[in-house]
């Protein structure tokens, strides 16, 4: 395959070199928007008259039918050229000619590069997107069907006030709705277009940048200093760090679904299609999707990390160190998506076991705090109160029952303040549904979220 460049050499490129500075083998899953860069470039030629219309329409049609060719797979990127950029310009020289030749006028393989790079970023921040977008769709779901499955809420991994499954998953669609503003906000603030840039000054050529950015659906137009555009990476580390909150918040749901179905927790049953057996212990049922999910997340964090580091000692404007951006952007970008799909298609088929987890809220004394509240509302003051419970907590931990189990008796013997209205104050159904402030599980309060979240899923798709 022919280089783009060679002239002022008198020696070709030690093989071993060339492999080591190629960039091809990685580079080529960008060819669609190469070719979508290089027909918006061809264009905005022909019109400002830099080439002929004739020579313009050629290109395109070229560069249309080479897409279509590798889209068929009649047409098979050569691991022997340079980078995507150079096989499909040589391959349009082939089929055209000397039109071909002329593709690259007033242009630059960095401002090429930074193109591609980033329409192929905005489309996998999208992807991402849509993909949060299902996830959150199968959790509101669970909530929906799930806002009197009362479960032990937890601090310090200990059991502590008794909560519903449906405000447990809130929280985390909390988490992704956060996730999917910040998407929106990298999308927004690297859309702008360096295709004119050249190789870091401009171009003497009359190129029309604005045509080139609509043309390319780019809404905050060109870029505005030529040596910034070809040496940007940030929308690039920002994308990262996006995936790397993302990959922190799946970590932390799998990690709550490892625990509990666990044989100690047995919370949940994993479905047998998202679940692994042992090649030796034939009991065995492993959680392996969400273990995997926990442990990539290692992975895209350190893909952050090699990008920053990269960054930080680069003059402007180009070097090509930046070259080492992709191969671990690429493998982020495609690990989290992964995780997404599996982990959302892990939750949506899902058995939440109901009766073991009000069960295991009963037996955490989760209502030990409702109990004090309710010698507070008969006069008590709240430290006699917690002195009180204290005590028949530990009083129920003796004798292994919870607290709906004990008698009157045991609860006069404490305190006379008790009446048999206790055991209506300490059911579950009553803990929780007696919080109704703004964001607490009661069921009022969770309707009121679940409707938001209807709206704002509507609002989401609205805006795509």
């Amino acid at each position: 395959m022919a280089n783009l460049w060679g002239g002022r050499f008198t020696e070709a490129t030690d093989a071993s070199a060339y492999r080591f500075n190629q960039s091809i083998s990685f580079d080529r899953r960008m060819y669609k928007e190469d070719i979508e860069g290089s027909i918006a470039h061809a264009r905005m030629l022909g019109k400002q008259g830099i080439v002929s219309e004739e020579e313009s329409r050629e290109m395109i049609r070229g560069l249309e039918e080479i897409k279509e060719d590798i889209d068929s797979g009649k047409l098979v990127i050569s691991e022997e050229a340079e980078d995507i950029h150079s096989f499909i310009e040589s391959v349009l020289t082939q089929r055209i000619g000397e039109a071909g030749k002329k593709l690259h006028t007033g242009r630059s393989r960095n401002d090429q590069v930074a193109l591609d790079m980033k329409l192929y970023t905005r489309g996998r921040v999208s992807e991402t997107d849509g993909l949060l977008d299902k996830l959150q769709r199968v959790l509101l779901s669970v909530m929906e069907q799930n806002t009197e499955t009362f479960m032990p809420g937890f601090t310090h991994l200990q059991k502590a006030q008794p909560v519903t499954l449906a405000h447990h998953m809130g929280a985390y669609f909390e988490m992704f709705i956060r996730d999917r503003h910040r998407l929106a906000d990298i999308y927004q603030r690297m859309n702008t277009c360096p295709l004119g840039s050249g190789a870091l000054a401009g171009t003497t050529y009359e190129l029309d940048r604005d045509m080139t950015a609509e043309t390319l659906g780019f809404t905050g137009g060109p870029t505005r200093n030529s040596m910034d555009s070809v040496s940007d990476r940030d929308y690039l580390i920002e994308y990262l760090s996006a995936l790397s909150v993302i990959m922190m918040h799946l970590s932390r749901f799998s990690e709550e679904i490892i625990i509990w179905n666990s044989n100690e927790y047995r919370f949940v049953e994993i479905d047998d299609r998202y679940s692994t057996g042992s090649s030796i212990m034939p009991q065995k049922k492993n959680p392996d999707i969400a273990e995997l999910v926990r442990g990539k997340t290692g992975r895209v964090y350190g893909a952050l990390m090699s990008l920053l580091v990269t960054m930080k000692g680069i003059p402007l404007a180009y070097d090509k160190d930046m070259q080492e951006d992709k191969e671990v952007a690429f493998d982020a970008m495609d690990t989290v998506n992964d995780c997404l799909r599996e982990f959302t298609g892990m939750l949506s088929t899902i058995s939440f076991n109901k009766d073991i987890m009000e069960d295991s809220a009963k037996k955490g004394f989760t209502n030990a705090t409702d109990a004090a509240d309710y010698l507070v509302k008969k006069g008590v003051p709240f430290r006699d109160a917690h002195s009180v419970v204290g005590r028949l907590v530990l009083k129920c931990v003796g004798s292994g029952i919870s607290m709906d189990m004990l008698s009157m008796d045991d609860y006069k013997a404490e305190s006379p303040v008790f009446e048999e209205d206790i055991y209506e104050a300490i059911s579950m159904k009553n803990c929780v549904e007696k919080r109704l402030t703004k964001g607490a599980p009661g069921r009022e309060r969770m309707n009121e979220a679940i409707r938001f979240y209807r709206v704002y899923l509507e609002d989401m798709a609205g805006q795509e």
